[in-house]
C-alpha cells in the first residue's frame, strides 16, 4: 500500500494514520519517494526537510501508540512557499542574499497546520522575492516546470506549491495570494486553491526584520492553501481559520455562516472588464455555470463586475507608491533579469503624492463598498482566474506587451484581492492537453459558500490530479 499512499487525498491520508492503517512514517516516506522520482523533472520542492519530516512522523506514531488523539491532518505532508517561515529553516525568498536567513519560529499558518498534525516536508519555489514575475523562477533555485507541458508556466507566485500538489509530492501546499498567486497556479496546474477573505487566516509576513509592511501589503497579501480536491481544501480551511495574537487583523468570524434563503444566486462574468477571454476559458466558465444550474443554484449572466478599470488603476498606484522607497535596494537584489517585471510597472505607473495617495485610499473603500453591494445581490460570482490557458514562462517580463497581456489575464484575481473577498479556484477539465478552470468569488467571510459551489463543480467534472510530469527539460 505504501506506493499508493501519496496518491490518496489528504483527508484519506489522515484517516489512515489516525486509524492505524498506516504509520505516519510510511506516509512521509511514500511522499519522499515521490519527490525523489518527480522533483528532478519539475523543480518545485526547494529545501527538502526529509529528516525533520521523518522525525515528526515518528513522534506522531508514538503519540498514536500512546493513545493520544491525533488531529484532522495527522501525518499529512505539506509544502510551504519559500516566502513563509518554517522554524529552523532559511526563508530564502528565492534569493542568494537570503540563503541563510533562518526563521526563528513558524509563521502562524504553518503553526496551525502543524497543530492539526500536518508535517512540513519542504519549501517550494517562487519567483525571486515574489517580485520577479508571475512565472516561478528564482535566482536561487531556477525554474519550476508545469507538469502538464514544460513549455508553459505553472504560474506563480505559489507555483512551486501548485506543482508539488499536482504531482503528488505533497497532499497540501501553503501559498499566498495578493492578486492571483494561489488561484492562477491552481488553474494552470489543475488543482484547487483558496484565497481567503482578508482577516480570515492569521499571518505574519515580517520575514526580513521586526517592522511590518505598509497598508497595501497588510491588506492585499493573504495566505491560502492548495489541494487536489475541494474536500481537502475545505479541511485546510477549517484548520487555518481563526485568530492569533501575532496578527491583530485576524477576526473571530465563524468558519460557516448562516444558510441563505432559497437558491443561492450566482452572477456569471466570463470576460470581466470586456477585455477579451480565450474561447477555452469562456467554455470553462459556461460549463461551470451549467453545472451550478443543475445543482440548484440561481445562475444569472450579468453585464460585468463593479468598477474593474478604476479598481485596477487604484491597485497599481497604491502598491507602487508604497513600494517606491525600497525599489532601489530591491532592484539590486532582483538583478537585471529579475527586475524587469517590477521595473516596467514602476515606469508605467509612477508613485503619486501624499495627497493623491490619501484620495486613492478613499477610492479603495468606495470600490469595496460597490463590491459589497454587488455581492449582497449575488452572494457568489463565477468567472476565470486567468483569461487564457497557461502562457509561456516569463511572458510578463519579456516586454511591455507581454506584461500587459499577463496583467489583463489576471484582472479578476487582482480586483478581488483589492476588494479583500474570498475566491476558490477549481478545475473544470483538460483542453488541448492543458488544465482549465474557474474561480468562485464570494461575500466577505463566506468562504463556505465558495467551497460548496466549487464542490458542486468538482462532483460533476471530477479531479484532474495527481499527474506524472510530461516529457521535456526544465524551462529556461
Amino acid at each position: 500500500m505504501r506506493d499508493a499512499l501519496w496518491k490518496l487525498p489528504a483527508a484519506a491520508q489522515a484517516e489512515a494514520v489516525r486509524g492505524a492503517h498506516v504509520s505516519a512514517a510510511e506516509l512521509v516516506d511514500s511522499h519522499l519517494d515521490r519527490i525523489a522520482e518527480v522533483n528532478p523533472r519539475v523543480n518545485a520542492v526547494t529545501q527538502l526537510l526529509a529528516e525533520r519530516a521523518r522525525e515528526t512522523a515518528r513522534q506522531t506514531d508514538r503519540r498514536r501508540a500512546a493513545g493520544e488523539a491525533l488531529g484532522p491532518l495527522a501525518g499529512v505532508p505539506f509544502t510551504v512557499k519559500e516566502s513563509t517561515a518554517v522554524a529552523g529553516v532559511p526563508t530564502t525568498l528565492g534569493a542568494e542574499r537570503f540563503r541563510d536567513l533562518v526563521a526563528p519560529a513558524d509563521a502562524p499558518p504553518v503553526a496551525r497546520l502543524r497543530a492539526a498534525g500536518a508535517i512540513p516536508i519542504g519549501h517550494s519555489n517562487i519567483p525571486t522575492l515574489i517580485l520577479a514575475g508571475m512565472h516561478t523562477r528564482s535566482e536561487l533555485y531556477g525554474d519550476t516546470v508545469n507538469p502538464w507541458d514544460g513549455s508553459r508556466t505553472p504560474g506563480g507566485s505559489s507555483g512551486g506549491d501548485a506543482v508539488a500538489v499536482a504531482t503528488g509530492m505533497a497532499a497540501l501546499g501553503l501559498g499566498n495570494d495578493s492578486g492571483g498567486s494561489v488561484r492562477i497556479p491552481a488553474q494552470f496546474c489543475g488543482v484547487a486553491g483558496l484565497k481567503p477573505t482578508t482577516g480570515r487566516f492569521p499571518a505574519d509576513h515580517r520575514v526580513l526584520g521586526p517592522d511590518d509592511p505598509g497598508p497595501a501589503s497588510q491588506m492585499l497579501v493573504t495566505d491560502g492553501p492548495l489541494a487536489r480536491s475541494v474536500g481537502d481544501l475545505r479541511l485546510a480551511y477549517e484548520v487555518l481559520a481563526g485568530t492569533d495574537p501575532r496578527d491583530p487583523r485576524a477576526v473571530p468570524v465563524p468558519a460557516y455562516g448562516e444558510e441563505l434563503p432559497g437558491p443561492v444566486r450566482v452572477a456569471v462574468v466570463a470576460d470581466p472588464g470586456g477585455r477579451g477571454v480565450h474561447p477555452a476559458v469562456r467554455a470553462a466558465v459556461e460549463t461551470a455555470a451549467d453545472v451550478l444550474r443543475d445543482a440548484g443554484y440561481d445562475v444569472r449572466e450579468v453585464p460585468d463586475v463593479p468598477r474593474m478599470d478604476e479598481a485596477l488603476e487604484a491597485y497599481g498606484r497604491i502598491t507602487v507608491t508604497e513600494f517606491a522607497p525600497t525599489w532601489p535596494v530591491v532592484r539590486e537584489l532582483l538583478g537585471e533579469g529579475g527586475a524587469r517585471y517590477i521595473g516596467m510597472a514602476m515606469e508605467q505607473t509612477p508613485p503619486v503624492s501624499a495627497d493623491a495617495l490619501m484620495k486613492l485610499m478613499g477610492t479603495w473603500m468606495s470600490v469595496r463598498r460597490s463590491w459589497a453591494e454587488f455581492l449582497d445581490a449575488y452572494p457568489l460570482l463565477l468567472g476565470p482566474s486567468f483569461t487564457e490557458p497557461p502562457v509561456e514562462p516569463g511572458l510578463e517580463s519579456r516586454d511591455r506587451a507581454g506584461r500587459d497581456r499577463v496583467g489583463s489575464g489576471m484582472r479578476l484575481c487582482s480586483v478581488t484581492s483589492f476588494v479583500g473577498v474570498p475566491g476558490v479556484a477549481v478545475p473544470t477539465g483538460v483542453v488541448d492537453g492543458l488544465p482549465c478552470g474557474v474561480q468562485i468569488v464570494g461575500r466577505a467571510f463566506r468562504e463556505d459558500l465558495c467551497l460548496s459551489a466549487a464542490q458542486a463543480i468538482e462532483d460533476r467534472l471530477g479531479v484532474l490530479t495527481p499527474v506524472d510530469p510530461c516529457g521535456g527539460d526544465r524551462a529556461r
